[in-house]
């Protein structure tokens, strides 16, 4: 079996919450007392463009929650949807300990102000060298060509990569393009695949 070289990790669900998945959103539909028939509706008439950074959050927004008159701004509604963002820290944890031993990457579904403010607000690029964000990149997975892109952009083999995200549909596209993939149920589990897969988690000093 060819040794793991890169790394690649989703980010919302396995480094940090979610950025406005469904949670989130139920989350600011129950505090700005919205409709949520409403507002599911309308975000899923955006959600692709909004993620593949063709729509801006104020676009996004005015979409979504501001097509009518609210009694509160469009900035008091942003910055209680960055709020909802929070580390999971064992998982970081081992992000840590492989940072200087493989390259590392992200590969993951995110709209641009929301990946931008997590990304410095827990100092992600102290982790990843690559960013493979929607976002950035016009690709949302499952879609397979994300994940040859980042295989071209790190000019790694795919049997040398194992990437980690936390839903199936999206470890099985990996897994299609030849990655080793991990589908990540908490950070023992983790670890476990990871040595299962030659992956070295030893701490060192």
């Amino acid at each position: 079996m060819p040794e793991i070289r890169a790394l690649f990790w989703d980010v919302g669900g396995v480094l940090l919450t979610n950025a406005w998945d469904h949670e989130e959103r139920n989350f600011a539909i129950e505090q700005f007392h919205l409709d949520k028939d409403e507002v599911e509706s309308r975000h899923k008439l955006c959600v692709q463009p909004f993620e593949e950074g063709r729509m801006s959050l104020d676009e996004y927004l005015q979409q979504t929650v501001f097509s009518q008159p609210r009694t509160f701004s469009p900035e008091e509604f942003k910055q209680y949807m960055f709020s909802l963002s929070k580390p999971k820290p064992d998982v970081l944890e081992i992000a840590r300990c492989l940072r200087d031993r493989y390259l590392m990457a992200t590969i993951n579904n995110e709209s641009r102000e929301l990946n931008q403010y997590r990304i410095a607000t827990f100092q992600l690029t102290e982790y990843f060298q690559i960013f493979v964000s929607s976002c950035f990149v016009g690709l949302r997975k499952p879609d397979e060509r994300i994940y040859r892109l980042v295989l071209d952009l790190t000019q790694r083999k795919a049997e040398e990569c194992c990437f980690v995200d936390d839903r199936p549909v999206n470890v099985d596209a990996a897994t299609k393009v030849g990655m080793r993939a991990i589908l990540l149920q908490n950070a023992g589990q983790l670890k476990a695949d990871f040595e299962k897969n030659g992956v070295d988690i030893s701490v060192r000093r």
